[in-house]
């Protein structure tokens, strides 16, 4: 009887007792290679350290080091399971770092929900690290854990449920409007989803050129003005739907250029495609079960359509941004992640595809050769032009 993918995982986890382990960088085989990795010859960088404490980047590993920080509060599509849940996922994560951008990265799973312990542990463990990398971490904290951090860190701090997203699916937003003979400063854009993901992505979209974005939570359009929103959903009211759109999802959708979901299963069906604009753009990265299935939706008239899952063309997959990003951002010890490196990363991923653009083939594949490097290259470029590099 053939093994359940549910076995299956479960006893390649066992097997592998973790998907990351440390190992040493210095030999010690001997008396006196081990007085030159530990006392007394450690004491010789402590104290350089001390005097200049960026030299930590010089004699240690940290400028190679990421932390992949959770609270287990939104771990994949499970929920709040909790820190130690959520660890195969940190550590899945941690290795599609090492394996896509050569960064070293560590999980560090946090016992509270609270934001100022959140915040404070991790402020006080940036020293031992490049970079922070935020995971599955509920909205709204998300936002504000994210805010404060870089206000409070020297090194890069990144949620990529927000920016890895974005950054992917604008990539693949910028190819398909190529593709079907769009202006990205013309289009009207419907999101489905006002969460961590869904926000971003608007933000990131405008940054980009996009004019005309409606977000629609469970209740419809989010507009200045309706009742009941909360705090994030308000600001987000301040810089979309300008026409104060109100109604349901199917109701934005009509006439609609371009659909982006970060919702549901099943939000969308064939016969809301066929009343969106001629050739639309269908993102349905719901996940395993999209909104609408991307045969559904192409029969029902869309251009390109394009999920989360690997089974299907044109995969936003975050693995095409965070290696290369982080990359990018500690090859130059950028002290930021900003709007400009996010939107260099996101032209990269989209100019990766060249004269191979399809319907089928708007965004590369994350194992194709080169393209966490890609970014990582567009990603320093852009950190020195911005000023957030501290190496040339």
């Amino acid at each position: 009887m053939p093994v359940s993918r549910k076995q299956q995982a479960l006893d390649a986890h066992a097997s592998w007792a973790g998907k990351i382990e440390v190992v040493s960088r210095a030999a010690i085989t001997n008396p006196a290679e081990l007085a030159v990795a530990y006392t007394p010859g450690v004491a010789e960088p402590c104290l350089e350290i001390a005097e200049n404490p960026q030299l930590s980047y010089v004699y240690t590993r940290r400028w190679n080091l990421v932390a992949v920080v959770t609270d287990g509060s939104a771990v994949l599509g499970l929920g709040d399971i909790g820190p130690e849940a959520g660890m195969p996922v940190m550590e899945g994560k941690c290795a599609l770092f090492k394996t896509f951008g050569g960064v070293d990265a560590f999980p560090l799973c946090i016992r509270s929900h609270d934001v100022d312990e959140i915040v404070r542990t991790v402020e006080l463990l940036q020293g031992s690290f490049g970079g922070i990398n935020l995971e599955d971490i509920s909205a709204p904290r998300c936002f504000e854990i994210e805010r404060r951090l870089k206000q409070a860190c020297d090194i890069p701090v990144f949620h990529d449920d927000q920016h890895g997203t974005a950054v992917v699916s604008t990539a693949a937003l910028v190819n398909a409007c190529k593709l079907t003979g769009r202006d990205l400063r013309s289009i009207r854009v419907v999101i489905s989803g006002a969460g961590a993901a869904g926000t971003s992505i608007a933000r990131l979209m405008v940054k980009m050129g996009v004019r005309d974005i409606v977000v629609c939570d469970r209740a419809g359009s989010i507009y200045e003005g309706r009742a009941g929103l909360s705090a994030v959903k308000t600001e987000l009211a301040a810089w979309t739907n300008r026409g104060k759109r109100g109604g349901t999802l199917s109701d934005a959708l009509t006439g609609a250029d371009v659909f982006v979901g970060v919702s549901a299963p099943g939000t969308v069906t064939g016969e809301m495609v066929a009343r969106m604009a001629a050739d639309p753009i269908v993102f349905a990265c719901a996940n395993p079960v999209p909104e609408i299935m991307p045969d559904e939706a192409r029969a029902a008239g869309a251009a390109v359509a394009a999920t989360g899952r690997s089974d299907y063309p044109n995969q936003i997959n975050n693995v095409l941004a965070f290696p290369g990003i982080f990359r990018g951002a500690l090859d130059v010890r950028a002290n930021d992640i900003n709007e400009e490196m996010l939107i260099a990363a996101a032209h990269a991923i989209a100019d990766a595809v060249g004269e191979r653009l399809a319907p089928g083939y708007i965004i590369p594949g994350p194992f194709e050769e080169g393209i966490a490097y890609r970014v990582a290259e567009a990603v320093a470029e852009a950190a020195r032009a911005s000023g957030a590099a501290r190496l040339g």
